[in-house]
Formats: C-alpha cells, sequence, structure tokens
C-alpha cells in the first residue's frame, strides 16, 4: 500500500471536497483519503498509480501536482 500525497488548489468549499472524494473513488473505490481543505493537501492510501489520481483530479478542474510520496 502506498500514501500519495497531493497539493490540490482550488478546493473552497465543502462541495470542493466532495468533487475531490468523488473522482478519487472513479480511481480506487477502496482508497482510503483523507482531505485538509485549508492546507491544500489530500493524501490517498492505495495500490494505484498516483498518475490516474492527478489526470482525474485535473480532469474535474483543479490543480493537482505531487507533494510527496511515502511507501508504507
Amino acid at each position: 500500500m502506498t500514501t500519495h500525497h497531493l497539493t490540490v488548489l482550488g478546493m473552497t468549499c465543502g462541495h470542493c471536497e466532495k468533487d475531490v472524494s468523488r473522482v478519487v473513488r472513479s480511481v480506487d473505490t477502496d482508497a482510503n483519503i483523507r482531505i485538509d481543505r485549508a492546507a491544500n493537501a489530500v493524501s490517498i492510501e492505495t495500490n494505484q498509480a498516483i498518475t490516474a489520481f492527478i489526470v482525474a483530479i485535473v480532469a474535474e478542474g483543479y490543480e493537482a501536482t505531487v507533494n510527496k510520496q511515502v511507501s508504507s
């Protein structure tokens, strides 16, 4: 299992958090997601590649970049 740490810009409300969660779940329905909107941070614990999450989040209209990646 890997935890991907992303910086996601453009999340301004709870609806935005739900959008990001929804698109993350579209890539991996079993992902463990933690969102800190104030810090623009999204952590995703998954077996999927980080690229798929970034593509999905960007397609939803947010800016997403890798913060760091930690294997566990």
